[in-house]
């Protein structure tokens, strides 16, 4: 049994998923291979409302993965997001579900790829 901040998990599997799990959270970190903008997370995950977005990058801030910073030097203020190394040693991870996801919707023939340029957090062919 693992146990992070007095919650317990029983395997390592559920510890990991505490940190990606959900909806969202992997679509986010795969988008923040590179740093962005509030706005252009926004833009690239359409269908996340704003209020998810938010809890989600709060979520995944408290747990160490990203990193947010405000630039206040001019206005408008400018929210930035990043990973952090500790949210780095998720890439590999991120990209096998990615890349299991693509070879399993294909097989099953019901994957169907519209290009978007603002959504393209991980292109598989």
């Amino acid at each position: 049994m693992y146990s992070i901040d007095d919650k317990h998990y029983p395997c390592a599997t559920s510890l990991t998923m505490k940190y990606i799990g959900g909806k969202w959270k992997a679509v986010i970190l795969i988008n923040l291979i590179e740093k962005k903008r509030y706005s252009e997370l926004r833009k690239s995950i359409p269908m996340v409302t704003e209020r998810t977005l938010s809890l989600q990058l709060k979520e995944l801030e408290e747990d160490g993965l990203i990193k947010r910073t405000v630039h206040t030097s001019k206005p408008p203020l400018k929210v930035e997001y990043e990973m952090t190394s500790f949210g780095e040693t998720l890439i590999p991870l991120l990209t096998a579900v990615a890349q299991w996801g693509y070879d399993t919707g294909k097989k099953n023939g019901k994957i169907h790829y519209t290009p978007n340029a603002d959504m393209d957090c991980l292109i598989l062919e």
